[in-house]
């Protein structure tokens, strides 16, 4: 069995025990782990293999596509404007987008994106895969399409569009796509590993995911007309879209960003850490503050889970997410079990991203383990 590498603070001794544990069970395949606390960096682990071959090692520098956790890198790249007074989360989106008013959005507001309230959870029928790759096609699906329930009302999961909604909002107020705004604004900044649509070069460095057990939930007897199904036909997701190159290359921000463990903490440490990660300022507490301003709580009409939502990222709830103190505490999970946690209150931010998919859309018992562990160390 490959060793667990990288480095871990004492007092954080339970999280390697546990990833090397995930790793000899065949739980995890290839994994990595990281802590910041109060800015500075605990724990930076990670071990197993790259591919299901057992060939290549995973090292330091492997990245892996970490599905839904690019969401919290789109909310970021949204702050990042509002920080800097460029965009205003309580207007309509209109007000940066005016083809977005047709059909009955005229009032849907930019908080609604990040929040997953906006009543366009998905892209409407007919819709493929290719046309998420089209940034024009796809934008001006959405903009042309009637909100599925009253906006502002309930959440419902925007599965794969998120990044393409708030992805529009950037690109009309900076010029830039998402990705390139992110790279050039976020990552680049703070000198992390994390990409939205990856260049060739990085193709080498990418463990390839291992597809998970089908979703938890029979769609079809939720009918054609739910939000559910819907959503998650709209298009339809399929694990294995991951490996192609067409993927890799696109801008979705909701689903194809690539990273590890180290540069997804690296970025989310601007929330935990007062909006200053690695000596680099790039969000005020004022903005901070504004992601914990709730704006749902209650059954999500896509997932059917409890949720609570803030500005950008999920906010703690005691049925969904049990492992969660109450508090000031922004998360979100990819796809398999893909995790982050941002804790204001604490100074916290763990970071957890695999290649071996599990069931299930937020977290999962890898993710929930290690962030027992890591509340246990800070007491």
């Amino acid at each position: 069995m490959l060793p667990v590498l990288g480095f871990c603070d004492v007092r954080f001794e339970a999280l390697r025990h546990i990833l090397a544990a995930n790793l000899a069970t065949g739980e995890d395949l290839g994994a990595s782990v990281a802590v910041t606390w109060h800015g500075v960096p605990v724990v930076d682990l990670w071990g197993g293999w790259m591919d299901a071959a057992h060939t290549q090692p995973w090292s330091e520098h492997t990245i892996t596509n970490v599905w839904s956790t690019t969401k919290t890198m789109t909310s970021l790249a949204a702050l990042v404007l509002v920080d800097r007074g460029e965009l205003d989360v309580h207007a309509p989106v209109a007000k940066y987008w005016p083809e977005f008013a047709a059909n009955g959005k005229a009032e849907v507001k930019v908080r609604h994106l990040l929040s997953h309230t906006s009543g366009v959870s998905a892209w409407a029928q007919p819709v493929a895969l290719d046309d998420l790759y089209d940034w024009e096609k796809s934008t001006a699906m959405l903009a042309a399409q009637a909100p599925w329930w009253t906006p502002g009302s309930a959440s419902g999961y925007h599965a794969f569009n998120q990044g393409h909604l708030v992805g529009e909002v950037i690109r009309r107020i900076t010029g830039s796509q998402l990705g390139q705004f992110f790279a050039d604004e976020v990552a680049g900044p703070l000198g992390a590993d994390f990409h939205i649509g990856l260049a060739p070069e990085h193709d080498h460095r990418v463990a390839n995911i291992v597809a998970p057990p089908p979703l938890p939930f029979d769609l079809a007897a939720l009918g054609p007309d739910s939000v559910a199904f819907k959503t998650f036909t709209g298009p339809a997701p399929d694990p294995e879209m991951a490996l192609t190159t067409a993927w890799r290359r696109a801008d979705i921000g909701a689903a194809n960003g690539h990273g590890n463990a180290r540069s997804v903490a690296r970025l989310q440490t601007l929330v935990a850490n007062g909006g200053e990660s690695y000596g680099v300022r790039l969000l005020s507490p004022k903005t901070i503050a504004m992601i914990f301003e709730e704006q749902s709580n209650g059954p999500d009409l896509a997932i059917g889970l409890p949720l609570r939502f803030g500005i950008g990222y999920g906010l703690p709830d005691p049925q969904t997410v049990p492992y969660l103190p109450p508090g000031r505490v922004a998360y979100w999970g990819g796809w398999g079990g893909s995790f982050v946690l941002a804790d204001v209150d604490r100074g916290l931010t763990l970071a957890y991203m695999m290649n071996k998919m599990a069931a299930g859309i937020i977290g999962g018992p890898r993710s929930d383990a290690l962030v027992r562990a890591a509340y246990a160390a800070v007491g």
